[in-house]
């Protein structure tokens, strides 16, 4: 059965990327490590919450931008909190909305697992434009105050 396995282009940091990734994530490890004749990391292949993904160092010249990003699902604020400090660790910045940039440069959305519940808001139109709009103000989310906003 055929599957799609992201590959992300690094410059030369895959080994380091995929190493840290797998430290933040349950159900993750580094899978392997293919080399170049030369002996360098060429590709390296893991696994973040049983997810396959593949890196490989390609050199410059192919910057990751926010066209395409993981998005993590998390349940607790505990965890959400956790997820996006090891994403912006050693050089990573937020942007907004749950959304940040690693020191990579790759795009992540780190959102809670209820997300769209509380944006449907059991059907109540001004209660999603409500979560929407206390979404809309934050950098990181926080899933009391989303909770709030669609319940008031």
């Amino acid at each position: 059965m055929p599957r799609i396995v992201p590959f992300l282009w690094f410059d030369d940091q895959a080994q380091s990327a995929a190493e840290h990734y797998v430290g933040l994530f349950p159900d993750a490890r580094v899978d392997g490590v293919g080399r170049a004749p030369d002996g360098s990391v060429l590709v390296v292949e893991f696994t973040l919450m049983g997810q396959p993904y593949r890196a490989m160092n390609g050199g410059p010249g192919h910057p990751f931008t926010d066209a395409v990003s993981l998005q993590v699902d998390v349940d607790t604020q505990e965890e959400l909190d956790r997820i996006w400090d090891g994403l912006l660790t050693d050089g990573g910045h937020p942007v907004a909305c749950g959304w940040l940039v690693d020191r990579w440069g790759l795009s992540w959305q780190v959102t809670p697992s209820m997300m769209g519940e509380l944006m449907a808001a059991g059907g109540d139109p001004a209660a999603g434009a409500r979560v929407f709009r206390a979404m809309r103000d934050m950098v990181k989310l926080d899933i009391g105050a989303l909770r709030a906003a669609a319940s008031d």
